[in-house]
């Protein structure tokens, strides 16, 4: 990749302070051409086993076809049987790769997240990557089989439990890496856990997306540091504005009014593959990005997650995911505030 010059820092900033233009494919056509990215195809995951959840279509189906493309061994997490095994014979017919195994498991269903990480820790003794992918946004009120809010269930919790449950595998793993794929949206919400799962009355699907997304990000920072002697590197990334399945139906009206400047599913996936895949990513820990860079994950100073939210946070989660949530967040930083440099601390 390009050294970062100054006048390209420049452009990237001046983009990146826009919002609209750095979210559309015009940020990421001018970011590629500025900074000369690489196709990855120097790095080879051949032996290397990747879980992608969500890989039906959009972003995942982008990410594991690339992940397979580069020789790894992908293992698709769907909820829906007949579109994950679709989804798999799409990938190896383009890809060529015939390592590639479905799982299933409805995030809405906390008891399938155990069993499908009790199944894959049975079959594999290593796990290079997990891409936590899979959410959407629904517009009316749901509970799940586990009486939880759907949209904080599936994009917080279950990730969470997906995450602690595969720990072990990862730790083992030389260089292993988690992904979570958050959204620009969280830039519009902090973090309010008496809130993160909104009741049947006056519920805002925009709103409860958004700020599970921005818990996302907080779990992420706290993942990096809880998680520090595992040497399991874990990053966030959000993928700019995005022409989804997902996209077109959750959000109509953006669609129609964004449509031409949305990016492609490739260009979405392409900073989920990259800390998937490249040796820079190694170098940090808990850090959130766009095209391949770290970013503030808070722009307004309302925001900002404290140490004190960001511990509450990791008890909530760990509470409803049934698990131990273990020490305090008193070894976290705390000269600042938790997810608002780009670092990530």
């Amino acid at each position: 990749m390009k050294p970062r010059t100054l006048l390209a820092e420049t452009v990237d900033s001046a983009l990146e302070a826009t919002v609209a233009l750095s979210f559309s494919r015009i940020g990421f056509q001018v970011r590629d051409r500025l900074f000369q990215w690489s196709d990855l195809s120097e790095r080879p995951m051949i032996g290397k086993v990747a879980i992608v959840t969500g890989a039906t279509s959009g972003l995942g189906l982008a990410a594991a076809t690339r992940l397979a493309a580069l020789g790894a061994s992908v293992r698709l997490l769907g909820r829906d049987i007949g579109r994950t095994e679709a989804a798999r014979q799409q990938i190896g017919t383009a890809t060529g790769n015939p390592d590639i195994e479905i799982g299933v498991a409805d995030l809405a269903d906390l008891d399938d997240v155990r069993r499908y990480a009790d199944q894959f820790c049975s079959y594999h003794d290593r796990l290079d990557v997990l891409i936590n992918n899979a959410g959407a946004l629904v517009h009316e009120h749901q509970l799940t089989v586990d009486g939880m809010e759907r949209t904080a269930q599936t994009h917080v919790v279950a990730p969470y439990l997906l995450t602690h449950e595969l720990l072990p595998r990862l730790a083992r793993t030389p260089g292993a890496r988690v992904v979570t794929v958050s959204s620009g949206g969280m830039y519009t919400e902090r973090l309010d856990i008496d809130h993160l799962e909104m009741g049947p009355e006056g519920f805002d699907g925009v709103k409860a997306y958004a700020r599970a997304k921005r818990a996302q990000v907080v779990l992420n920072g706290l993942w990096a540091e809880r998680a520090a002697a595992t040497g399991v590197t874990f990053h966030a990334m959000h993928p700019g504005w995005v022409d989804t399945p997902g996209v077109q139906t959750s959000l109509p009206d953006f669609y129609r009014l964004m449509g031409p400047w949305l990016r492609t599913p490739d260009q979405g996936a392409d900073t989920m593959v990259w800390l998937a895949t490249a040796r820079e990513p190694l170098g940090s820990n808990g850090r959130f990005w766009l095209d391949r860079h770290p970013r503030w994950a808070s722009k307004v100073p309302w925001t900002r997650t404290s140490p004190a939210e960001a511990d509450r946070l990791w008890e909530w989660a760990a509470a409803r995911a049934g698990v131990a949530a273990g020490g305090g967040a008193g070894h976290l930083p705390t000269s600042g505030p938790i997810g608002n440099a780009p670092t990530g601390r």
